[in-house]
């Protein structure tokens, strides 16, 4: 009878797995160069989504915020605001808003801010509403402006 040793090995001669049955074992240089790979991967990922989060989360080149409304009558009301621009030269539209006791909206404008030399600058505008307007605000601003609001 052959004795059978150890290391799986009888007699001398080496007993091979069946091919196909058992994965075949990867080198350590092979598993070192997927490490590597998926490590450039991860760290590609995550300055992707650094710069997208960046540029969503960063200051915006135009903002508006109120400073003060008067409500004129039951269809009118005026609201003044302040628009700060990173750049000046540029252009910008606001959108300005009235809105009723139950927060519905009962008036909206566009308006065109004309460059000028003031990062910052005062605008008053006057709204016509559905029904009395219990506030007037700034919805939005844009860098981005109609072409309807351009004057021709």
């Amino acid at each position: 009878m052959v004795g059978v040793k150890r290391d799986g090995q009888t007699g001398g001669a080496s007993v091979q797995p069946p091919a196909g049955r058992y994965p075949v074992e990867r080198s350590r240089s092979s598993r070192r160069r997927w490490f590597i790979a998926l490590s450039i991967l991860v760290v590609i990922a995550g300055l992707i989504v650094a710069w997208v989060g960046y540029k969503s989360l960063s200051d915006a080149p135009v903002s508006g915020s109120g400073t003060g409304y008067e409500i004129v009558d039951d269809s009118t009301v005026d609201v003044q605001f302040t628009v700060t621009r990173s750049d000046p030269s540029k252009p910008a539209a606001c959108v300005v808003r009235a809105r009723s006791k139950d927060g519905a909206e009962t008036g909206r404008r566009e308006v065109l801010i004309p460059p000028s030399q003031d990062s910052a600058i005062g605008v008053k505008t006057t709204l016509r509403t559905s029904e009395r307007a219990f506030v007037g605000e700034v919805y939005g601003c844009s860098i981005k402006v109609p072409d309807y609001l351009v004057a021709g």
